[in-house]
């Protein structure tokens, strides 16, 4: 008789539970487990202790060793800080299989692994989840050969109901502005520095710690909000668009990060979404394409670009977007795109 074939996974603890990648991670257990996953580490933990949070992990790691099973499929987030080899091979050495899924690529923005390493890493699970169909082809082209899907967007869990806005108007027409959320700083969005120069008839919402960038606070198109809760900004985000945009040009998205949009899925496009918010994308980001077929925003090859669109939209192709967006924001609240990328992974293990 076949022996059960269960799906697993590896939590951790988490000790700054306000990164968008811990609660991307931690998003995709929850969804785990509502499709009846079992966690074979220690229970998930947010202690701030860095040396806390090592004993745990490795005690959580070891905890793995003992409870897998033949048959089982294991589900692990890529990157696995220093385990992940040696999980791949303890849990083919009990007859399970392995699948991951990318949430960072240490040969891109970071540059801690040369490619053929990151490759050769990969390959220890039977299957990889990509970010999204642009980092699968890159994996391939770079000699990727195990079992590849994509996920698309990371899902974004949030109980806030996205709030009906009000849209300011002038003389009866709609103006449209853009919101940024997140912390600016030099080394990863300086372009907002000459971003006042070509702003004309929109306003700019920025969500987020501005402290390192204060020159800033003297631009009059500029609406700072300071840091906000992740669910207050799902239900009371200002703004008509979000913006997704790095680097220190507004010509292009330039230098490490700026580079990686072409490959990565940000968490910030389903901050985004949730919010009910289409999107503005660098259209060589990874994401534009889907973003734009999917009807949830558009893709641009220039900030520049931005007033003469935005003084343009009609309120029909506004409200298709909208409309999208709210769409995709359901779908990621519900852990659907996880779902669906282990579904396939399961099938084909």
């Amino acid at each position: 008789m076949e022996k059960e074939q269960r799906l697993c996974f590896l939590t951790r603890n988490y000790y700054n539970r306000d990164s968008a990648g811990n609660k991307a991670k931690t998003d995709n257990e929850d969804t785990l487990v509502l499709m009846g996953a079992r966690n074979l580490g220690l229970d998930r933990t947010f202690y701030d202790s860095k040396i806390t949070s090592f004993f745990l992990d490795l005690a959580g790691v070891i905890s793995m060793c003992y409870n897998i099973k033949k048959n089982d499929n294991l589900f692990l987030q890529y990157p696995v800080k220093k385990y992940f080899s040696f999980l791949c091979l303890v849990a083919h050495l009990k007859g399970a299989k392995v699948m991951a899924l990318i949430h960072d690529l240490g040969s891109f923005r970071r540059k801690k692994l040369t490619v053929s390493h990151e490759i050769a890493r990969l390959s220890n699970a039977d299957y990889v989840i990509a970010s999204n169909n642009i980092m699968a082809q890159w994996l391939r082209d770079n000699g990727f050969k195990k079992g590849l899907g994509a996920l698309q967007l990371f899902d974004y869990r949030s109980d806030s109901e996205v709030a009906n806005k009000g849209r300011r108007t002038i003389n009866g027409k709609h103006v449209y502005s853009v919101t940024y959320a997140g912390s600016l700083n030099m080394r990863k969005n300086s372009f907002f520095l000459h971003l006042p120069e070509i702003m004309d008839g929109y306003k700019m919402h920025i969500y987020g710690n501005s402290s390192e960038m204060p020159t800033l606070h003297s631009c009059k198109n500029f609406i700072f909000h300071g840091f906000t809760p992740a669910d207050e900004f799902i239900a009371n985000a200002e703004g008509d668009f979000g913006l997704v945009w790095d680097g220190d040009s507004t010509e292009s998205c330039t230098g490490n990060f700026g580079e990686y949009l072409r490959y990565n899925s940000p968490h910030k496009v389903s901050f985004y979404l949730r919010a009910g918010l289409p999107v503005i994308i660098w259209k060589d980001a990874a994401l534009a394409d889907f973003i734009v077929r999917e009807g949830a925003g558009i893709s641009i090859e220039s900030l520049g670009e931005l007033s003469n669109i935005l003084r343009n939209m009609t309120k029909t192709q506004y409200h298709s977007m909208e409309c999208n967006a709210h769409r995709l924001g359901e779908m990621l609240a519900t852990g659907h795109f996880l779902k669906t990328a282990v579904s396939i992974a399961v099938n084909k293990l």
